[in-house]
């Protein structure tokens, strides 16, 4: 541009000009072109006349004027060393006078504090103007600078060097701009602590390790930038050998989300004491998600692991699928069945079955994993597959080689938990702490005979102390005479042991479940549970999926 005309270019002067179009009136002549008087050089008289009165003042008013009067700092440099050519009074009350003709690098040391004389080197080169934003000089101000190329006058004067070539410089203080925009960032750091802290504390702080599997769980909030979202997962201990996993992602960011994600997860561990079925659980979790935020909806997938069983029961309400390794190293996928997200309302959820044998390792974990925003999600989970075949060790070790292996680092953008689940395989005299017996109860009031027969055996071949050979015994009589009395067949006895506890399991096909009450002296019946109860550790029923019940009871081992 030339700097000679510049003042035209003002967007005041722009709508000045086209209103006196309008008007038809003619404008007064241009200034003579020259670079202004340099501000050593300004009139000393003391007299302000103000800009021209009248149409056609403002093209006659000199661009010294112009520029003295905006409230925006400008510069005006030349020549290869940037030389002071023009500094305008904004600028002077800003950083004080600075002598015309000195290089930038010495005269005008607050450039140099910005950053801004390699740009300046870069505008005259290009011949393009450059833009920066927010820069904060030492004094605590912050402005937005534009480097505009311009040319001036060939010929030289005391403002005015011999050099073609220089660089406007124009900046305006952005300090409220900045401060606001530092306290909006301090803000959003501050709810995202919150979130954060507020997640973790609502997570398990240590997982509860079954007997038969080794678990280990991840969570890595999003960076600095990504709201937390409302990611958890939960392992619960049901009784009777039977273990609850549970991952779930709630549809949201913030406290909000992690304050959802709160209420469902201890909804989870309500229902998981009732020992329902998976898709039981769903159910009721469906309906307590809508009332709790009916624009938040979240997925989950609640599994049960039964030893006994070798299998993993699960059911998903709109989340990512399970995936097992079995102990060939083969990888399924339990994708079926799926229901809708938890919130939804109106969907009958259902179960699935995967095997878990032992050997087998099994990975729960949240869409942050596995979802890119430039691949399908398909892809995403098709490398966590390939990532599992390959991922050995403990159950952390496994977590945190599946989170390398997907590329998650620290400024990832979404939530990330994962869930590992191992059935380790046992041999040698780790073996002989895990074993199983069962009977099946033929015939009438003679199966109880057998069935103490068959306790005292067994629980004498494992070596047990008297005592609690004794309380096994008298248990495993009490619960097979209930089930004798208030069952139906198909009846079985089940006696397992762990290395942690002894558990006595008798299933029949009633589907009443037993429960606790207090006999009245002259009643005949009614005092087996209050027993068990008094001398197990633990005891409880559950309705089992064929129909029928189970009813079980434990006892802990010595240390």
């Amino acid at each position: 541009m030339n700097f000679t005309r510049w003042s035209a270019r003002l967007p005041g002067t722009q709508r000045r000009a086209a209103a006196r179009t309008e008007q038809a009136v003619p404008a007064a002549p241009r200034g003579d072109g020259s670079v202004p008087a340099a501000r050593a050089e300004r009139p000393t008289d003391g007299a302000d006349t103000g800009p021209p009165e009248g149409p056609g003042g403002i093209d006659a008013l000199p661009v010294r004027e112009v520029l003295d009067r905006i409230p925006a700092l400008v510069a005006l440099v030349h020549g290869a060393d940037h030389r002071i050519a023009y500094v305008n009074d904004a600028y002077v009350a800003a950083f004080g006078p600075r002598p015309v003709g000195e290089p930038a690098r010495d005269a005008l040391p607050e450039l140099a504090e910005l950053g801004l004389l390699p740009l300046l080197d870069q505008v005259l080169r290009s011949s393009k103007p450059r833009t920066v934003k927010s820069r904060k000089a030492p004094s605590g101000r912050s402005y937005s600078v534009t480097c505009t190329p311009v040319t001036l006058p060939l010929g030289g004067s005391a403002a005015g060097p011999e050099e073609g070539g220089g660089v406007l410089v124009f900046a305006a203080d952005v300090t409220d701009h900045a401060e606001a925009a530092e306290r909006l960032r301090a803000s959003e750091r501050t709810q995202r602590e919150t979130a954060v802290t507020l997640q973790r504390s609502l997570l398990p702080q240590e997982l509860e390790q079954p007997d038969d599997l080794r678990i280990a769980a991840t969570y890595q909030p999003g960076g600095t930038e990504a709201a937390v979202g409302g990611d958890w997962y939960d392992v619960i201990t049901l009784g009777g050998g039977r273990t609850a996993l549970v991952i779930g992602d709630v549809m949201g960011r913030g406290v909000r989300a992690a304050a959802v994600m709160g209420q469902l997860r201890t909804a989870v561990r309500a229902y998981a004491r009732l020992d329902l079925p998976p898709h039981e659980v769903l159910q009721l979790l469906d309906g307590l998600a809508a009332e709790i935020d009916a624009s938040q909806i979240a997925t989950c997938v609640y599994a049960v692991h039964d030893p006994n069983e070798g299998s993993l029961v699960y059911a998903s309400a709109g989340h990512l699928p399970i995936l097992v390794r079995d102990e060939n190293g083969t990888i399924h996928r339990a994708e079926e069945p799926t229901g809708p997200p938890l919130g939804t309302g109106g969907w009958l959820h259902t179960s699935g079955s995967v095997p878990l044998g032992p050997g087998s390792t099994a990975v729960l974990y949240t869409d942050g994993l596995v979802e890119r925003r430039s691949e399908d999600i398909d892809e995403g989970v098709s490398a966590l597959e390939r990532a599992l075949s390959g991922a050995t060790g403990t159950p952390q070790v496994v977590c945190d080689r599946l989170i390398r292996a997907l590329g998650v680092t620290a400024d990832h953008d979404d939530d990330v938990a994962v869930l590992v689940l191992q059935h380790p395989a046992r041999s040698g005299p780790d073996a002989e702490l895990f074993r199983n017996a069962a009977l099946e109860l033929l015939g009438g009031v003679e199966a109880a005979p057998h069935a103490r027969a068959f306790a005292t055996g067994v629980l004498a071949s494992w070596r047990f102390s008297p005592e609690l050979h004794d309380l096994g015994v008298l248990a495993a009589s009490e619960l097979v005479a209930n089930s004798l009395q208030h069952g139906t067949p198909p009846m079985r006895l089940r006696l397992r042991r762990t290395d942690r506890r002894l558990i006595i399991e008798v299933t029949d096909g009633d589907d009443h479940l037993p429960r606790r009450r207090r006999a009245e002296p002259a009643d005949e019946a009614g005092r087996g549970i209050a027993i068990v109860a008094t001398i197990a550790s633990n005891w409880g029923s559950r309705r089992t999926p064929g129909g029928g019940k189970a009813v079980w009871c434990e006892f802990a081992l010595p240390k």
